[in-house]
């Protein structure tokens, strides 16, 4: 048997290419100059991705705002705002080291996207020799964008709640016909969700059920064989290397998460304190059977937050720990989350975002020589 192997999305983009942004955002230079540095990014992201052996492989993100809010947003600071999007909306999350990130606030109906994946899966799959994957945005984020209470006038919560899954579905099935071969729907917010943070108003509400039957109502309208590679990512958050959940107890969220009729998840791991506990729950909840598809469990074996590289020696152990829990015809491997799903972060533990790219690959090729080392012994 050989245990798959899958990245969740995100690269450090370089430090060229952060200062670029903020040069487009101060309009100093071009979009098409913005372009020329997010190409050689992306470029450089899949070639090195493929070097380190990696079976499927991304673009790092490198064009996306951030791993949220590109369908709204062309950059981070709020440029090439999508209709009926204004600035200084919910906040999303705060994180253990105070900083924060903030998502626009809807001014009106009806909701679309700005951009989708796909556009820039489009740009990025001549550059590739291997299969591509591409991770989107979950509809219960987009939840986030409606105002907590009341309504807004003119376009109720149910309909705004139909234009996003209305959108969520297109946003996968256009990554798909792009040339996708794996698409993974990013749900930090599931985990936070159970954590009552009185800066943080949405915490506070007991929105994980209705996050989970949300992005089940645009899951449920694939095929079985379509959900087959349709994967859920969870973690704590990861940016500027903190994080905003990992004080609340992962069984809160593991023991509903696999209600969501995915056919795989990534599931943040390596960083926890007790990661046999981890696996003890994955084990216990994934479901052989999620009408109609077997949930594979890519357990988290890498620590993007980290500069310490693990060793495939590393990967390999954990892996094998996790196959006394969960069946191994439905273990992987995988990144406890994108090393930067933030576009504009100096990855502060690392001195630098591009230490921390070259520290990333190094993980990646790590991630990938351990497990076909579990392989082996689990053969």
């Amino acid at each position: 048997m050989r245990i798959p192997n899958e990245n969740v999305g995100s690269l450090p983009r370089p430090m060229t290419l952060q200062d670029a942004t903020q040069a487009y955002d101060e309009g100093s230079i071009s979009h098409a100059d913005l372009e020329a540095e997010q190409d050689a990014a992306c470029r450089d992201s899949i070639e090195r991705m493929e070097a380190t052996g990696s079976p499927i492989v991304s673009d790092g993100e490198q064009r996306a705002s951030s791993f949220a809010t590109y369908p709204l947003a062309d950059t981070l600071a709020g440029t090439g705002l999508a209709d009926h999007l204004a600035p200084e909306g919910q906040f999303f999350a705060i994180f253990e080291d105070g900083h924060h990130r903030q998502l626009p606030k809807l001014t009106g109906g009806p909701f679309h996207y700005r951009t989708f994946a796909s556009d820039y899966l489009k740009k990025s799959m001549p550059m590739a020799t291997k299969p591509m994957k591409q991770a989107v945005i979950a509809p219960s984020m987009l939840w986030l964008l409606y105002p907590l209470d009341g309504e807004i006038e003119g376009y109720s919560r149910e309909q705004f709640l139909d234009d996003i899954c209305d959108e969520c579905e297109k946003d996968i099935r256009q990554a798909f016909e792009a040339g996708a071969v794996r698409v993974s729907i990013d749900f930090t917010e599931g985990r936070l969700a159970n954590k009552n943070d009185p800066r943080n108003p949405w915490t506070g509400r007991g929105l994980l059920q209705e996050f989970i039957d949300l992005n089940n109502r645009v899951i449920n309208r694939f095929t079985p064989e379509e959900r087959v590679n349709i994967g859920i990512h969870t973690c704590p958050g990861g940016d500027c290397d903190s994080v905003h959940s990992k004080d609340v107890d992962y069984a809160l969220l593991l023991e509903r998460m696999f209600e969501m009729n995915a056919g795989y998840f990534l599931i943040q791991c390596a960083s926890e304190d007790d990661r046999e506990y981890v696996y003890e729950l994955c084990g216990k909840y994934s479901r052989e059977d999620a009408e109609g598809v077997a949930q594979v469990c890519f357990m988290g074996v890498i620590d993007p937050l980290n500069p310490e590289v693990e060793t495939p020696e590393y990967v390999r152990d954990e892996l094998l720990a996790a196959a006394k829990h969960i069946p191994k015809e439905r273990l992987g491997a995988t990144d406890d989350c994108g090393f930067s799903p933030f576009s504009i972060d100096v990855k502060p533990k690392h001195g630098s975002p591009d230490f921390a790219r070259d520290i990333a690959f190094q993980k990646i090729e790590s991630r990938i020589k351990g497990a076909e080392m579990a392989s082996r012994e689990l053969s």
